[in-house]
């Protein structure tokens, strides 16, 4: 009897391994978890330049969903950079089509930490549709001001409560840095506040992060703890060393 407890990861190839879906896949397995992947996108990338991406067609993308939930229970996933808000819909549709109770995590990647764009624009009518089919995203506050350029900070965070629970990520934040916020059931605001003094820049951070909010739903916590979890483990991770390229901590349950 097959008991390993599976979580899939959907998005690019980082050939440096410290973000996308290879990251994902060290992180699920620090939870105890056996990762599955989808690729989007082929990136050429390391730790300090991003130089190119190339899509994964959407189809493709597509098939390789069909093929693992053919031989797996899949209940959680979460979704990195896919080319457009537009395909990004279609991957949710496909996945709740699969599975209708399955838990969607969303980084909503729109800037490589080197400076490359991927979709800053986009068809909002087809974003909101994309956030109503979240369980949560988790933007740092860079992408989460981009998301809603003509609102200020309060107005993006209450636009997409409305539809969805944020993660909101502290690491870019001017006033409270490292300081992450939860908003859950549209009305709770937990403060997940920094652990370590200092930490260091990891690239990929943002990967691990939510990688690891997904493992968490395995968990049956509170969505405080489960935010708790995420960033202790987070910051050992930026802790785990100097470099750029962090190592991941095991035997987490």
């Amino acid at each position: 009897m097959d008991e390993k407890k599976y979580i899939l990861t959907i998005a690019g190839f980082d050939p440096s391994s410290g973000a996308g879906i290879t990251s994902d896949i060290k992180t699920f397995e620090s939870f105890g978890l056996y990762g599955l992947s989808v690729c989007t996108a082929v990136t050429v990338q390391n730790d300090v330049d991003f130089k190119s991406c190339t899509w994964i067609e959407e189809t493709t993308v597509l098939e390789q969903i069909e093929v693992l939930f053919e031989r797996f229970e899949i209940p959680i996933v979460k979704i990195g950079i896919i080319e457009s808000w537009e395909v990004l819909l279609k991957v949710q549709q496909k996945l709740k089509e699969l599975n209708p109770e399955i838990v969607i995590v969303l980084d909503p990647v729109l800037k490589a930490s080197a400076g490359y764009d991927f979709h800053t624009k986009g068809n909002y009518e087809t974003f909101n549709k994309v956030l109503t089919l979240c369980d949560f995203i988790t933007p740092n506050y860079d992408e989460i001001m981009s998301l809603f350029p003509e609102k200020d900070i309060e107005e993006t965070i209450d636009s997409i409560a409305e539809r969805t629970n944020i993660y909101l990520k502290g690491g870019h934040r001017k006033d409270k840095k490292g300081w992450d916020e939860i908003y859950h059931s549209k009305i709770v605001k937990l403060n997940i506040p920094p652990i370590s003094e200092k930490v260091f820049n990891k690239h990929g951070s943002g990967c691990v992060l939510s990688a690891a909010l997904a493992a968490n739903f395995y968990n049956n916590l509170t969505i405080e703890d489960k935010g708790k979890n995420v960033k202790r483990y987070v910051e050992e991770y930026l802790n785990s060393d100097t470099t750029l390229l962090g190592r991941h901590s095991y035997n987490k349950n």
